[in-house]
């Protein structure tokens, strides 16, 4: 079995530091069993990193399910890059690895580090890129920005990898060939690892007529979200809605709820174990994803699996199902949203239909049959 080096990001480094089950652990939980051994480098999340109740910051590395190695930076994030291409050579020495995967996204500190390893290493490497921020919609300057950044430098960044794995088969591909990637050196690897044992439809009261899902942060359309719910609060009688998620933008969304009608919106802030998200996933008719920007994202697929109809602009993974008529698109506008949700609120056949449509969809990202095609795509690249 190959020996693998994972380079990821500060999202995959707080999902690991959050104490929880989340994304990145429930991935590598079922993924490490295709490999000898896996090290992941991840920058500091705090001064204390916590992984399920085990606190440590002078003890720099933490081993999961017997053979993930997790290395935390010690420096500030700005020194991730130089602490990254001083602990892998220091690793490779000793372990010898066969294979690098490197989460890439602006400002390219990733990939330049894992160009600099592999050419005094020559470990083959894959970048991996789960999301542009900024297309095909900026939530602000920041990511227009990053999206320029994006379309100048990754034609450069691309060529020094084996491979680039793209997480969708439309949005992502399309970009990267306009920006002069070649087509030959995209592989679609989806990135949804669904447990259809703990994703299903539950026969529950339906509480509640929306649910949103997801981080609360500028790329989430929060802002067009609540310019939806105030008019339908106000035009249908006892409308309620749920919305699920933490941070920068957790004022912003409380303040938002104390402007409307008392009761209309249950806020659950945070962390939400998998089997209240599926409770409250049951308990609700739609499913409303309002994303300027996504790579999936992975709660479209989940709300799926719940025989929930998804309403969603058409980002990420949405124009692989739009033909599939699993999903209703909806643009960026609050008047737009508002029409499809009171449409789709009022033609029960059709939330049935979508419903039975999009479970469909949701067992092609059945957890362990998802997580074995990218172990095997990933080998196929050492072969």
């Amino acid at each position: 079995m190959a020996k693998l080096l994972m380079i990821t990001g500060l999202g995959s480094a707080k999902d690991l530091a959050s104490g929880r089950p989340r994304a990145f652990y429930n991935t590598l939980e079922e993924f490490h069993k295709y490999w000898e051994r896996i090290d992941i480098v991840c920058p500091r999340v705090n001064d204390e990193f916590s992984i399920f109740n085990f606190q440590f910051s002078k003890l720099k590395t933490l081993v999961l399910f017997g053979n993930v190695y997790i290395h935390i930076s010690p420096w500030p994030l700005i020194f991730h890059p130089l602490f990254f291409v001083y602990k892998i050579l220091k690793l490779h020495r000793k372990i010898k690895f066969d294979l690098m995967t490197v989460h890439e996204f602006p400002p390219f500190y990733n990939g330049i580090g894992a160009w600099i390893i592999s050419v005094v290493t020559k470990i083959p490497y894959i970048l991996e890129i789960h999301h542009i921020p900024g297309y095909p919609k900026a939530a602000n300057f920041k990511e227009v920005i990053y999206r320029n950044l994006m379309r100048w430098f990754i034609k450069f960044d691309v060529s020094k990898s084996a491979v680039v794995r793209v997480v969708n088969q439309n949005e992502t591909p399309e970009f990267l060939k306009k920006a002069g990637v070649p087509e030959n050196k995209i592989i679609y690897i989806p990135s949804m690892y669904i447990d259809l044992n703990v994703f299903k439809s539950i026969d529950l009261p339906k509480k509640y007529d929306v649910i949103f899902v997801g981080r609360l942060e500028p790329n989430k359309g929060i802002n067009l979200l609540f310019q939806a719910i105030k008019i339908l609060s106000r035009t249908i009688p006892e409308f309620k809605a749920k919305i699920i998620g933490d941070g920068s933008l957790r004022k912003f969304v409380n303040d938002k709820i104390r402007l409307l009608p008392e009761g209309s919106v249950k806020f659950e802030d945070g962390f939400v174990k998998q089997e209240n998200m599926v409770k409250f996933l049951n308990e609700s008719k739609i499913l409303v994803m309002s994303s300027y920007n996504e790579g999936g994202p992975r709660v479209v697929v989940e709300a799926m699996a719940c025989g929930v109809p998804v309403l969603a602009t058409n980002v990420g993974l949405m124009p692989d199902f739009a033909d599939k008529n699993a999903i209703k698109i909806i643009n960026w506008d609050a008047e737009d949203i508002v029409q499809k949700v009171k449409n789709l609120l009022e033609n029960d056949n059709e939330r049935v239909r979508m419903a039975v449509a999009g479970l469909e969809i949701a067992k092609q990202f059945e957890k362990k049959e998802a997580i074995k095609n990218y172990a095997d795509k990933l080998k196929a690249v050492l072969g």
